[in-house]
Formats: C-alpha cells, sequence, structure tokens
C-alpha cells in the first residue's frame, strides 16, 4: 500500500491521542525495567481505556491477565506501546499489523541513530508501517502523553504529568522531552499534548504541528527540534498555523560543524544558523534562544492575548527594578510611553505624594495591594497603554497571593492588556499566577518580563501583515539559461560562470544591465569605452577570484580610451606577477554611477533549506558592516520589502543629511545590475530579488552553476 494522502496522514494520528484500548508489548515484572514502567505509568496516570500487557513469559503483570502475543488479544487495540529489544521489533510490529493495531509507539532504542546497520532495520519497520496503512511515534523514543476521553494517558516510562492544559509540545529528545515535562509540571503550565518523536521515522513535528492546527484542546505549540526533515514543508505548515496559534521553537545545532563554505560575499555573510532565523522569521515562529526562554514565552503565551501594540506601562514598588525593566523594554523596542496629565492626576489621588507617577509608576515601598487594585485599574483602563509589567518586592508583610488577589480585582472582563508579573525576591513565584479563575505569567527577573513581551508584540505584528504573494514572471527565458548552465557544468563541472555567461544570464532573465561589456585585450577595452560615456570603470572580470579590489582590479574614472588601455595592462600585470593570469578572463568596461548607494543581493544554497537570499549595503565594507538581511526562498513581495527596509542603511536609502534619496537604478560592483524603465525604486528592486529567487528555483540548474548566475556576479 503507498503512503496515505495527507489529510488522511493528519487525522490518523488522533489514535494516539484518544486510543480506546493499549497493548503494552514487552510489559515486565521488573521494576526497574522499561517495560514496567511504561505499564506503571499508565495505569497510574488515571487513563480508562483497556489496558492489555504482553508478555511471553508471564501470566499476569502489575496485576492485569498477560498474554504472549499481541495475536492472542481478545481484541486489536488501537495503540500498542513497544518496549522490546531491537531485533524483536520488526516480528511485533508485522503481528501489530495482522491483528489491525492501528498505531505503534515504539520506545525500542537500537535504530538509525546507531548507525548503517541500525539505518537498515530502521527503512525496514519504516517498510512494514507504510505497507498496511499503520502509523508508528518513533523507534527510539520516549513516548507521549494526552489527556482525553479516556482519562489521562502517560505512555512513557518516567511518570511526570504535568496538569492538563492547552499546551502541546513536540521534542525531537527524549531527554529535552522529560525535562519539558517537569519544566511545565513545576510551573504549572497546562499540556494538552506532548509527543517525544524520537527517530521521526513516521511521525514528525510537521505531521504534530498540521494536527494541533485544528485540534480543539490546543492553543500554543511548544518545539524542541535537532534538525528539519523537510525545511520547505515545515515553512509551509508554520506560515499557515502561526496565524492562529503560536508555535515557539527551540532549535539547536546552532555551531559552524559541517556547514558548507562557499567563497562568496553570501556566504561569508551567512552564519551557520542564519537559515533556521531567517525560516522561522518568514513562518511567523517565534524563536527561544534556550529551553528556558521556551517556557517563559509558552507560559505567557498560555494565559494572556497578544499584545495590540509596543506601548508598555510598568507599575512597581521599588524603584531599582522598575528602571532595569524599563532599560530592558526599550533595549528591545517597546516603549515606555509617559502617562497622560489626566491619568497622572487620578493616580495623585490615592498614591502619596513621593510617588513617581510618569511611568514607570513607582508607588514606593509603602504601596499596599489595595494601590496595586487601583493603580492597574487606572492604567489599563486609561487607553495609553498596550500591556503592563507589575513588580513586586516583598518588603512588607503582604504575601505575593494578596497583591495577585489584588490585580484579579483590578483586571475587568473587558480589559484585553496582557498583564506580567514579577515577584522578588521569591523565586518560587516563577510561573502561572492564578487567582479566582484568572492567571498570569509571574517571572523572577523584570528583564526576562520586557524579552518575553517584545517576542509578544513582534509575533502580533507578524500576524497583522498580510501574508503576502510570491510574483511569477512571463519575461524569462529559462530555456536558454538552462542550457548555458548545463553546458558550464559539463565543460568546466562545479565552478562559477564567467561574467560574459552571467551577463548573459541575467539579461535572459529580464534584468537591465548598465552598459558596457566584456574585454579580452586592451583594444577591445578601449573599443567597448568609446561606445559609452566617459568617464568609465574597469573591473577584472574573473569567476575565480571573488574580491578584486583585493588584486588591483578595480580602475574607477577613467577619462579617455588611454587610461582604459592602461588600466587593462596594469591590472594584467599586477596578476601575471602574483601567478593568477589564468583566473583572468578580461576586464568589464562600464560607465560611471556617480550618484545612489551601493547595494548588495546575492544568493548562497544552504545544503538543507536551498537557496538562501541575501539583501543589505554593498561595497568594500560589506563583510565589515554586515548590514545584510537573508531569507529563505520562494520570496514573497511581503519578504522582499521587510528586507529592504530591515536594513539598518534604509535611511540611506530614503536620503539621509544632505544625501540624495537612493536612485535605486544601479545595483553594481557585486551584482551590476542597473534597473530603467517605469517602475519605481524599490519596485525595481523587489524585482530584482523576486527574479533571483525564480531563477535559483528553477528545476535542471547544476548546483555550482545557478549559484554563479545569482551571486557569482561581476
Amino acid at each position: 500500500m503507498d503512503l496515505v494522502s495527507l489529510p488522511d496522514r493528519i487525522s490518523s494520528l488522533r489514535v494516539f491521542f484518544a486510543p480506546s484500548s493499549i497493548a503494552v508489548v514487552g510489559a515486565s515484572r521488573d521494576p526497574a525495567s522499561i517495560g514496567y514502567r511504561s505499564l506503571d505509568a499508565i495505569l497510574s496516570g488515571g487513563y480508562t481505556g483497556a489496558v492489555y500487557p504482553v508478555n511471553r513469559n508471564a501470566g499476569e503483570v502489575c496485576g492485569l491477565k498477560a498474554y504472549a502475543s499481541v495475536l492472542d488479544l481478545p481484541e486489536a487495540p488501537d495503540m500498542a506501546l513497544i518496549a522490546v529489544p531491537r531485533d524483536c521489533v520488526l516480528t511485533v510490529v508485522e503481528d501489530c499489523a495482522r491483528r489491525g493495531v492501528k498505531a505503534v509507539t515504539v520506545l525500542s532504542a537500537g535504530f538509525a541513530e546507531t548507525g548503517p546497520e541500525g539505518k537498515t532495520l530502521q527503512e525496514r519497520l519504516l517498510n512494514i508501517i507504510r505497507a498496511h496503512g499503520m502509523r508508528m511515534v518513533g523507534p527510539n523514543c520516549l513516548g507521549l502523553l494526552t489527556h482525553s476521553e479516556y482519562g489521562r494517558l502517560d505512555a512513557t516510562f518516567v511518570s511526570v504529568f504535568p496538569p492538563a492544559g492547552r499546551v502541546a509540545i513536540s521534542s525531537d529528545s527524549g531527554a529535552l522531552g522529560l525535562m519539558a515535562l517537569a519544566t511545565a509540571a513545576r510551573l504549572g503550565l497546562g499540556v494538552s499534548q506532548c509527543v517525544c518523536v524520537g527517530n521521526r521515522a513516521d511521525v514528525s513535528s510537521n505531521d504534530l504541528i498540521e494536527y494541533w492546527e485544528n485540534e480543539p484542546t490546543t492553543d500554543v505549540i511548544l518545539l524542541y527540534l535537532e534538525s528539519f526533515g523537510n525545511p520547505l514543508r515545515f515553512a509551509e505548515i508554520a506560515r499557515r498555523v502561526s496565524r492562529c496559534k503560536p508555535i515557539v521553537a527551540v532549535k539547536s545545532g546552532r555551531s559552524s560543524v559541517g556547514s558548507r563554505a562557499i567563497s562568496s560575499h553570501t556566504a561569508a555573510l551567512a552564519a551557520p544558523d542564519i537559515a533556521v532565523d531567517a525560516l522561522f522569521h518568514q513562518a511567523g515562529v517565534l524563536r527561544a534562544e534556550g529551553t528556558q526562554e521556551l517556557f517563559d514565552l509558552g507560559v505567557a503565551l498560555a494565559c494572556q492575548p497578544l499584545p495590540r501594540g509596543r506601548r508598555v506601562a510598568i507599575v512597581t514598588n521599588a524603584g531599582g527594578p522598575a528602571i532595569l525593566c524599563a532599560d530592558a523594554c526599550e533595549s528591545n523596542g517597546l516603549s515606555v510611553v509617559e502617562l497622560s496629565v489626566a491619568t497622572k492626576e487620578k493616580l495623585a489621588k490615592f498614591l502619596p505624594a513621593m510617588a513617581s507617577l510618569r511611568n514607570p509608576v513607582d508607588m514606593i515601598a509603602s504601596a499596599s495591594p489595595q494601590d496595586y487594585s487601583r493603580t492597574l485599574r487606572t492604567v489599563l483602563e486609561s487607553g495609553e497603554i498596550d500591556a503592563v509589567i507589575a513588580i513586586y518586592l516583598q518588603v512588607g508583610s503582604a504575601p505575593n497571593e494578596a497583591v495577585t488577589k489584588a490585580i484579579q480585582d483590578a483586571i475587568s472582563a473587558k480589559t484585553n492588556q496582557p498583564v506580567f508579573l514579577c515577584y522578588m525576591p521569591d523565586h518560587t513565584a516563577t510561573g502561572i499566577a492564578e487567582s479566582a479563575g484568572m492567571r498570569w505569567p509571574c517571572y523572577p527577573f523584570p528583564e526576562t518580563a520586557a524579552s518575553v513581551l517584545a517576542k509578544m508584540v513582534a509575533h502580533a505584528e507578524w500576524r497583522a501583515k498580510p501574508l503576502g504573494g510570491i510574483n511569477v514572471f512571463s519575461d524569462a527565458d529559462y530555456s536558454e539559461i538552462q542550457t548555458l548552465c548545463r553546458e558550464a557544468a559539463k565543460n568546466r563541472g562545479e565552478s562559477w560562470l564567467t561574467v560574459s555567461e552571467t551577463r548573459q544570464v541575467l539579461q535572459w532573465m529580464g534584468l537591465p544591465l548598465l552598459e558596457g561589456g566584456v574585454a579580452r585585450t586592451a583594444v577591445e577595452a578601449s573599443e567597448i569605452a568609446r561606445t559609452l560615456k566617459f568617464p568609465v570603470a574597469v573591473k577584472l572580470a574573473s569567476h575565480q577570484i571573488v574580491h578584486k579590489t583585493e588584486v588591483g582590479g578595480v580602475k574607477l574614472n577613467l577619462k579617455d580610451e588611454a587610461a582604459v588601455r592602461q588600466a587593462f595592462e596594469e591590472i594584467r600585470s599586477t596578476l601575471a606577477n602574483a601567478g593568477k593570469l589564468d583566473a583572468m578572463e578580461g576586464v568589464l568596461v562600464q560607465p560611471m554611477v556617480k550618484d545612489g548607494s551601493e547595494l548588495v543581493i546575492g544568493v548562497n544554497r544552504d545544503p538543507q533549506f536551498g537557496p538562501l537570499i541575501a539583501f543589505g549595503l554593498g561595497g568594500i565594507h560589506v563583510e565589515i558592516l554586515r548590514d545584510v538581511i537573508f531569507r529563505v526562498a520562494p520570496l514573497s513581495d511581503r519578504d522582499a520589502a521587510e528586507m529592504i527596509r530591515g536594513i539598518r542603511g534604509f535611511r540611506l536609502l530614503q536620503g539621509y543629511r544632505g544625501h540624495a534619496p537612493a536612485d535605486l537604478p544601479a545595483l553594481e560592483r557585486e551584482t551590476g545590475v542597473r534597473f530603467v524603465g517605469e517602475r519605481t525604486d524599490m519596485e525595481a528592486v523587489y524585482a530584482a530579488l523576486d527574479l533571483y529567487v525564480l531563477a535559483s528555483h528553477r528545476e535542471g540548474f547544476p548546483r555550482s552553476a545557478m549559484e554563479a548566475a545569482a551571486a557569482g556576479l561581476p
């Protein structure tokens, strides 16, 4: 049987989260064994469905009748939890298929994670699963847990069960999955479902995200990812799901080990983890820097609405922590706005004269729970802020619970601004504070609240923008480009296109180029210059030497033909003396561009994510200033607009202190492209970005030749 269709693949996951019956294959009487601990976790967790221990050598396990084989069970269980030695797993799964089991969770290790032999065994296991239309979590996994109509199901071997809630968790690591469950329990963070996917032979994080999209008991999704099986599918799913359910992810493996180095501006600027940042940004995924921030964000998203804006009020009884909080807010892009005269007058009626009312609102150390209640109500009802961070330093006798109750009294049902708490120095209050059914995130440090709030604001802004569309261009001649690139790869192997070939590719893609051409002799260079308007620029044409200025390969402001010929000979002589003359294809002769800002567009093909697009300030300082933004292809028009407006130097493009607004008709040096016609400057840049993406995604292009067409430009 072929792999079932995608809708069936997603709906078929429900059997893991609401099985009416479970077989535990490998159930044991040894309390130290995984088989015993798995069965005990199910029984002690409160699961009300039928449970069948399977043990070939025992008639009873944990007080339940045991069966010698899955084939001997009185009914076909919905799911089998498999905890047997590796070499027995395939036989057990085949028995499950014959008995009609719908899903299996394979705890057993020793598969693809161990090497080639284990990988082959895992492939055979997956073939059995797919041949019978079954689903599998694992192998080599911790298992899963869920709350369903059959009660709590703990299908793991660790017996850690957080309270029921609306947060779903997927973890590539069993150890991190255990830590996630323990942390959620400690913080009081309610979990709907948690799956440790192990080797992801069948069920992946992508499948789970898509399942949770329409799962009614899940509002927030937390992920621990070690790798992407299919990054583009992840982006497609996450971009859709993130618009209704926040996704927070920790991605490990941020080092440069194993990354492929490519000698180009784009690759030099692209850190090993830059593609993940770009992918998460485009898909609306909130990236957590570590497991601590994963839960800091999870706690906030689980019990507070997204902010409507960046205006923050800080309410406190201690000035120092409030100042640190204000600093953290400002550094994270939030606005600690000064309150209006009317609001300050309302606060002055009940706060002591020594209180500071501007924002932060410092009620001083003697502030009572009632002061917190009245101050918060006044600030929230002012309409002047979008979120509140309340800091309480316990210096008197009022306990945290009294302040929490006061906050609850201050917040009416009509209030939809998020409220964050910080109780100092009582770090045991970290997690979720609750009063009368209302819940707030509580953090040990005010800077944490500011950082979490800033990421929530950014996510809210991402949601508020339209998704954008991907442009399709009909004037690009892909057949000619494919032929040229194939011939280049055939003749030279893994190498860059020449400058002449690159210019031809860009012309076929419909990108108007700056006038000029490639000359192979000094005479040819002067003849090309004669057809142009002086002054001109002469630049080394070489697909082997990336940084032309480093070898004296750029001559500017040449005013006549004699100067052009001399420039050619000087470049040729310099290369000959350095033993690099073979790298010289000739020189590129073009007219000087007097005005405008120098920009760079590049493409680096990431081995896992595919084309990675770069846009930023160009020129010889590009790798020093690193004012460059990356995105994963394909780009939408929204992505292109964000890239251009996202660089620090965008104000230069708008015009700044005598610097004329960027004409942007020329992206020279690294790209050699000039935009002309009736399009506005920004539209021209968007078109360039889109065309680069189209080229880099076109089927039939050799990898290195396509990189050259997009990034190895003169």
